[in-house]
């Protein structure tokens, strides 16, 4: 009763903006340390029950993260008091193991080196306890199983230390004496040194000294070995794979095309989508990003280099050339320059967990697409919108072509991605929010914070499009400092059930809570 009054009474404004609080980090750097090029992390990603959080680094090393404050032995009765007080707890993980998943090849036949680097991870369905994921590198998907064995060891051998020496040097004798035993024909004495008589019998209490052997497993370690290898169907460097919801398939992405691969069978996929021309001087555009939809086995969506979105149906054709949705932002008139092509690049793209939206990260914004409504976003946030003046220095020094991603919460109500001087924004995107954070990737996250503004909404005829800046002033970051982009903060997740961040500053992660 007290619970449904409460509903009632509930606000019906938009939701607070979260205060966010530091967490954990695994990785630290010490002031002046140097950072190694291999320990880079260069993916992140939660499995879906939020237990479990696998990072990849540069030198092709997938390290596993797990979940400690969940392992409550409470019954069901803490469980329902759990569900009336809920305890202010956050996730915490720690180490669980790491595996080398990818080394450094070389192409003979291009004459290319490939290196290690991780390039995306994808977790699988567990089974039977074990833990299932995909890593790729730019030219090999690897599925691994990760799996707590066993250490057996043999106890209670029966073998008296004291004597061990003494029976050896006895059985040698006897064994160098046997040769004298033989009689002609093959025949044996009567009498054999160091065998039992014919007659021998066990006492009544049997031998208290003989003891069987005993295999005991006190000890478990955790072993991760390499069930497949899905290699040779890309030509150019993979950018992204995606688990199906059917669970048997998955998808892999490189500039040009997208393959269709069954988990069981790494010698054969199918080429779904193939955007190469016949004469590559005729070629416009390239696939960034790819992901299946998160319920709808037939459908996935693909970005490309000239910031549109398209939405295929695998139940149309084999080859999917045509598109069952194409979602893109008109250019508005007077706005083109030399870096609006370059800056519409999308770098990655997530659906939302009920498949209703896709969220878009091109250089400077987030774009969240509704997928019943391919006219235009229907929200776009500003990352750093006081970096547009400076796109000629980020030009020259390449910051242009950096790959952001992004990610929605649980609940659909809030977005994320990074940016420089390790910063990363947290947006609302719920009716009427006007939320707008800016966090740093350090063990104070609020240190760069200042006071947003007001909502700066504009409404086109009936949907309302959302631009919101947050704290920003031109060339600057919120703290006066000027920006540093060798500091970038690419790789972010959010936790699939609660309101938990993970984000990769160079060779760092760290985690918040709110």
């Amino acid at each position: 009763m007290n619970g449904g009054d409460e509903v009632a009474a509930a606000p019906s404004g938009p939701p607070q903006p979260l205060e966010w609080k530091f967490s954990q980090v695994f990785g630290e750097r010490t002031a002046g340390e140097e950072v190694q090029e291999v320990d880079i992390i260069s993916a992140i990603e939660f499995d879906k029950s939020g237990d479990h959080l696998a990072t990849g680094d540069r030198g092709g090393r997938v390290v596993l993260f797990e979940r400690t404050d969940t392992k409550d032995p409470g019954g069901s009765r803490r469980d329902l008091e759990r569900m009336d007080y809920p305890i202010s707890r956050h996730p915490e993980f720690r180490y669980k193991t790491e595996f080398q998943s990818h080394e450094p090849e070389f192409d003979y036949l291009k004459s290319l080196e490939i290196e290690e680097k991780i390039n995306k991870i994808r977790w699988c369905q567990t089974a039977n306890g074990a833990l299932f994921l995909l890593s790729t590198n730019d030219k090999t998907i690897k599925f691994w199983k990760v799996q707590e064995k066993k250490i057996k060891k043999i106890s209670d051998m029966n073998v008296d230390p004291s004597k061990a020496v003494s029976n050896g040097s006895v059985a040698s004798s006897s064994n160098s004496n046997s040769a004298k035993q033989y009689l002609a024909n093959g025949g044996w004495p009567e009498k054999s040194y160091g065998c039992p008589s014919n007659d021998f019998t066990f006492p009544p209490g049997g031998i208290s000294s003989l003891r069987l052997p005993v295999v005991t497993s006190n000890e478990t370690s955790l072993v991760a070995r390499c069930r497949r290898v899905y290699a040779h169907a890309h030509d150019y460097h993979i950018n992204s794979i995606s688990n199906n919801s059917d669970g048997e398939t998955f998808i892999s992405a490189d500039d040009l095309r997208i393959n269709l691969w069954n988990l069981e069978i790494s010698n054969q996929s199918f080429n779904i989508v193939d955007v190469k021309p016949a004469n590559m001087e005729d070629l416009t555009e390239v696939i960034t990003s790819a992901e299946f939809h998160p319920n709808h086995c037939n459908m996935l969506a693909y970005s490309s280099s000239r910031g549109s979105i398209r939405l295929i149906d695998l139940r149309q054709s084999a080859l999917c050339d045509s598109h069952a949705k194409l979602f893109e932002e008109q250019e508005a008139p007077g706005s083109r320059s030399f870096f609006t092509e370059i800056i519409a690049s999308i770098s990655d793209i997530k659906f939302a967990k009920d498949g209703r939206h896709i969220l878009s990260r091109d250089y400077m914004t987030l774009k969240l697409w509704d997928v019943n409504m391919d006219s235009g976003p229907v929200a776009t946030f500003q990352v750093h919108e006081h970096l547009r003046p400076k796109l000629c220095d980020l030009y020259e020094n390449d910051s242009i072509f950096d790959k952001f991603e992004c990610c929605l919460s649980g609940d659909g109500l809030r977005v994320a991605t990074g940016s420089y001087s390790n910063l990363f924004r947290v947006f609302g995107c719920g009716p009427g929010s006007a939320e707008a954070t800016t966090l740093e990737a350090s063990k104070n996250p609020m240190r760069r914070q200042v006071q947003t503004p007001s909502r700066p909404s504009r409404s086109l005829s009936s949907i309302t499009r959302v631009v919101r800046r947050g704290a920003e002033s031109p060339g600057v970051d919120a703290n006066g400092n000027s920006f540093d982009f060798t500091t970038k903060l690419l790789h972010l997740a959010w936790h699939p059930t609660e309101n938990s961040i993970a984000c990769a500053a160079a060779n760092s992660l760290y985690m918040y809570y709110a």
